[in-house]
C-alpha cells in the first residue's frame, strides 16, 4: 500500500513537471472568463467588425453570382399614333404579285384581267398601333476574364483579415477586463490589509486605555492612536471610492449588472509562466498579411479587364400577335467583349493597388519588429515583478518581526507609542506592496502571453 502511494506521488510529480507552466498562467477565474465573454459580446467595435466580415462574405457571394444566369421577365404596352404600313407603291407591288401567283395557280393567262370574284389578302401592317408585349431575356456570363475569380479571392482574404482584426480586438477587450478585475482584487486585498491594521490599532487602544488608567501612559498617546484611526478611515474611504469606480468600469466593459459586480470577491494570486513557451504569430500580423493578399488579388482583378469576356444572350416572346413583321419570336447568341485600350485606367488602378500592398508589407515588417521588442520587454518586466515579490515578502517578514519586538518594548516602557505606530505603518505598507507586486506580476504575465500571441480566455 505504501509502495502504491509512493508510485502515485511520483506520477503526480512527473505530471506536474510535464505540464507547461504557461497553462497554469491561463487558468483564469471562471467568473473572470464569463465577464470577458460578456465584454466581447457587448463591445461595439467587435460588433462593427463582425458586420464588416459579413459584408465581405456578401462580396464573395456577389463575385460568385457573376457566373449565374440572369433571367428577366419583361412586359409592356405601347400605343402608336397610327399603324406602321408599307408605302403605296410597295403595297401595289405586293397586291400585283399576289394576283400573278393566283393566276398562275388557277391557270389564267398572264395578261388576262384578274377576276373580280376572287378575294385578295390585304397587305399586313408592318406594326399595329396597339402593341402588347411579354418576353423573357437571358444573360449568362461564361468567362469573365478571371475578373470575378480574382474578386472572389480578394474578398476571401479581406474576410480573413477582418476576422484576425476581430481576434486582436478581442485580446484588447480581454486585457482591459483582466486589468479592471485585478484592480478590483487589489482594492479588495488592500481593504483586508486596512482591516488588519484596524485590528492592530484596536489592540493598542485597549492597551493604552489600561495604561492611562494605571498611570503608565498619557492621554497624548491615546490621541495619537485616534489620529492614526482617522487616517486609516480616510484610506478606507479612498479604497471604497476606487471600488465603486472599478465596478462602474466593469459594468461599462461587460454589461454585467452592478448588483452582481458588487458581489464579486476576486483574489490576487502569484503564479508562474514559462518564458520558454513558443511564441505564435500575432493576430495583428495575420490581419496585415491577409490584407496584403487581398490587395494583390485586387490588383490582378483590375489588370484582367484586358482579357476578353464571353457571354450568352437569349430572348423569347410570349405574345406573337403584336410583333412587327421584322421582330423574331426568339433568338439566342454568344458574344465576346474585349477591351483593347481603356485610357490606362486599369493599369493605373492596378499600380495604385500594388503600392497599397507594399504599404501593408512595410507594416508587417514593422509589426514583427515591435512584437519582438514587446516580448523582450514583457519578459524583463515579468522577471522584475517576480524579484520584487520576493523582496516584498522579505520586507513583510521583517516588518512583522519588528512590530512584535517594538510592541513588546512599548508594553515594557522601552519604546514610545510613536515607535509602535511607525512600525505598524511599515507593516501596512509592506502588505500593500505585496498586493501591488502580485498585481504587477499578473499584469506582466498577461502582457507576456499577449505579446507571444498565446493569451487564452
Amino acid at each position: 500500500m505504501n509502495l502504491l502511494k509512493s508510485v502515485l506521488k511520483l506520477f503526480l510529480m512527473v505530471v506536474a513537471i510535464a505540464v507547461p507552466t504557461s497553462l497554469s498562467a491561463q487558468q483564469l477565474d471562471p467568473v473572470l472568463q464569463e465577464l470577458i465573454q460578456k465584454g466581447i459580446n457587448k463591445n461595439h467595435q467587435l460588433n462593427s467588425n463582425r458586420i464588416d466580415a459579413a459584408q465581405a462574405q456578401v462580396d464573395q457571394q456577389l463575385a460568385k453570382s457573376v457566373f449565374l444566369p440572369k433571367i428577366t421577365l419583361n412586359g409592356s404596352y405601347t400605343r402608336l399614333n397610327d399603324d406602321i404600313t408599307f408605302d403605296e407603291n410597295t403595297q401595289n407591288l405586293l397586291i400585283g404579285t399576289q394576283k400573278l401567283v393566283i393566276k398562275d395557280a388557277i391557270g389564267i393567262p398572264f395578261n388576262t384581267p384578274f377576276p373580280d370574284n376572287i378575294p385578295l389578302t390585304e397587305v399586313p401592317n408592318l406594326q399595329n398601333k396597339n402593341i402588347l408585349k411579354s418576353s423573357v431575356d437571358l444573360d449568362w456570363v461564361l468567362f469573365s476574364g478571371f475578373e470575378a475569380t480574382n474578386a472572389l479571392k480578394a474578398s476571401q482574404h479581406k474576410e480573413s483579415s477582418l476576422k484576425y482584426v476581430g481576434l486582436a480586438e478581442k485580446d484588447k477587450v480581454a486585457l482591459q477586463i483582466i486589468e479592471a478585475y485585478d484592480k478590483l482584487a487589489l482594492v479588495k486585498a488592500s481593504k483586508k490589509v486596512l482591516s488588519a491594521s484596524e485590528d492592530y490599532l484596536k489592540e493598542q487602544v485597549f492597551y493604552v486605555k489600561k495604561a492611562i488608567e494605571n498611570g503608565l501612559a498619557t492621554p497624548i498617546s491615546r490621541k495619537k492612536i485616534e489620529l492614526a484611526q482617522q487616517q486609516l478611515a480616510g484610506k478606507q474611504l479612498e479604497f471604497e471610492h476606487n471600488n465603486i469606480l472599478l465596478i462602474e468600469l466593469l459594468h461599462q466593459l461587460t454589461g454585467e449588472t452592478k448588483e452582481n459586480l458588487r458581489l464579486l470577491d476576486p483574489e490576487l494570486q502569484s503564479f508562474a509562466v514559462s518564458e520558454a513557451a513558443n511564441a505564435e504569430k500575432r493576430n495583428e500580423i495575420k490581419a496585415l498579411e491577409e490584407a496584403e493578399k487581398a490587395t494583390l488579388y485586387k490588383a490582378k482583378m483590375e489588370k484582367s479587364s484586358f482579357i476578353p469576356k464571353i457571354a450568352v444572350k437569349g430572348h423569347y416572346e410570349f405574345i406573337e400577335d403584336d410583333l412587327s413583321l421584322l421582330d423574331p419570336k426568339w433568338f439566342i447568341g454568344a458574344g465576346v467583349r474585349w477591351t483593347i485600350f481603356d485610357g490606362n485606367q486599369s493599369r493605373l488602378n492596378s499600380k495604385k493597388t500594388l503600392l497599397e500592398s507594399q504599404r501593408y508589407r512595410d507594416q508587417i515588417e514593422d509589426a514583427e519588429e515591435m512584437v519582438a521588442l514587446s516580448i523582450t520587454k514583457a519578459e524583463l518586466t515579468y522577471q522584475a515583478a517576480l524579484q520584487n515579490t520576493t523582496i516584498v515578502q522579505k520586507e513583510i517578514e521583517l516588518a512583522n518581526d519588528t512590530y512584535e519586538m517594538i510592541n513588546k518594548q512599548y508594553k515594557n516602557n522601552l519604546a514610545s507609542i510613536n515607535d509602535v505606530l511607525d512600525v505598524l505603518n511599515d507593516v501596512e505598507k509592506a502588505n500593500f506592496k505585496l498586493q501591488e507586486s502580485y498585481f504587477n506580476e499578473r499584469r506582466a504575465v498577461a502582457d507576456l502571453l499577449h505579446a507571444k500571441g498565446i493569451l487564452t480566455y
